[in-house]
């Protein structure tokens, strides 16, 4: 037979059986003053058995919602905080109401679609414009972090126009950077030319000391 299957459940755990002993023998203490006394002496044991709940907020007032649910709310004593009801301890919280939205794209999200409809509203200018092509890329390198695969620039320029409503136009010589670019292992070409000319330089410069030894 099992111990701990015939001892009473205990309402909050985290306290031991020990505070709640204690608890129990508050609760048959008759003189009021003396039973206060003694619950603000279990409240600080509480403290102590259980450091983690001081790194709450308000964390004395959890210290006696917990005494006053330990005792099955029949403890009467000149507390610094009244005592919780059932229906507040027990209450399950109202389900946060979320403000429904359709994302139309899902590898872009709805930050990008705020961010489309803001630049619509922009006046007509360099800096729109700027703005324009900036999210065109950007579109393209949200789409690759979600398929790799079946990105094509033709599909990204098509959500483009859908996103927009076909109100942001991109210039005729407007070009998506390259897949390798946007993932990374794009190189600049005049980096990798100046790179080898300093290769070549080197080379040449080797034969040189070779001849003058």
């Amino acid at each position: 037979m099992n111990y701990n299957t015939q001892r009473k459940k205990l309402s909050v755990p985290e306290y031991g059986r020990n505070i709640q002993g204690l608890v129990d023998y508050a609760l048959t203490i008759e003189d009021r003053e003396t039973r206060t006394a003694f619950a603000h002496i279990v409240v600080s044991a509480m403290a102590q058995v259980n450091p983690s709940v001081r790194e709450t907020s308000n964390y004395k007032h959890k210290l006696w919602d917990h005494l006053f649910i330990m005792s099955d709310y029949k403890l009467d004593v000149d507390a610094p905080y009244p005592m919780p009801t059932i229906e507040q301890v027990e209450s399950k919280p109202k389900p946060l109401s979320y403000k429904s939205s359709v994302i139309r794209f899902r590898p872009y999200g709805k930050l990008i679609e705020n961010m489309i409809d803001k630049v619509i509203e922009m006046p007509e200018g360099e800096e729109k414009q700027t703005l324009i092509e900036m999210i065109a890329q950007h579109l393209k390198k949200a789409y690759l972090q979600w398929n790799v695969s079946s990105c094509d620039d033709e599909m990204i320029l098509q959500h483009f126009e859908q996103l927009s409503h076909g109100q942001l136009k991109l210039h005729e010589d407007f070009k998506l950077h390259s897949t390798k670019r946007l993932l990374g292992t794009y190189q600049n070409p005049k980096s990798k030319n100046h790179f080898q000319q300093n290769q070549n330089k080197k080379k040449q410069n080797n034969k040189q000391k070779k001849q003058i030894q």
